[in-house]
């Protein structure tokens, strides 16, 4: 097992090479195998085949897919959000694959896409509902919110290649993206604050 398993670690960095250096559009099983160094058999063995082979790469990178919801701490909600929207930045920022991922993503539909979405869907309604039940804010508060930060980052990181500044802000720099992060940091606590008022008044009526 252990064999395997690092077998299949090499393919799947085959894979993550490949993208990185020329794209999605280079993706094909003998191009993997060469690059990984094993016979072409070995992944229709242990993957299946190309499709399924790019679905588990992509579910294994895919940021909101895989973040787990004990990242959430019900004593320190506002900081759990802040962790979790700053740990997007840095992975997507850092990550070139990734960036390409999501731009092939845009413009793909399969079944393989679609699975994807579906994971990435359910763990970020999970996300959403333990962080209502800790806020005791009603779900669709925090989707509109969460949906709000989380596509800002994935559009300012997207365009940052293309488009150096975005209203007056360095996408290019640390400085940049602190500035940014300021105002995630920002909007994530006037909301806290807001849902902290609305208890503490609705504790007030039922004590008067």
């Amino acid at each position: 097992m252990k064999d395997r398993e690092l077998t299949q670690q090499k393919i799947l960095q085959a894979v993550d090479n490949i993208i990185a250096n020329g794209g999605f559009e280079r993706l094909g099983v003998n191009a993997i195998a060469q690059k990984a160094g094993v016979s072409k058999m070995l992944i229709y063995r242990y993957f299946g085949g190309l499709d399924d082979l790019i679905a588990q790469y992509l579910l294994s990178k895919d940021y909101w897919a895989n973040t787990d919801i004990r990242a959430i701490d019900g004593a320190d909600v506002a900081g759990s959000l802040k962790r979790m929207f700053r740990e997007q930045i840095i992975q997507l920022r850092n990550d070139v694959t990734l960036r390409r991922l999501c731009r092939w993503e845009l413009t793909t539909d399969n079944e393989n896409i679609r699975q994807l979405r579906d994971l990435r869907e359910r763990n970020g309604c999970e996300l959403i509902k333990a962080v209502s039940g800790f806020t005791h804010s009603h779900h669709t508060e925090v989707a509109a919110l969460a949906t709000i930060l989380s596509a800002s980052i994935s559009y300012l990181v997207l365009i940052e290649e293309q488009s150096p500044t975005y209203n007056g802000i360095n996408l290019r720099s640390n400085e940049g993206w602190e500035q940014v992060v300021k105002g995630l940091d920002l909007m994530i606590d006037l909301w806290i604050k807001q849902v902290d008022e609305l208890t503490n008044g609705q504790v007030n009526q039922l004590t008067d």
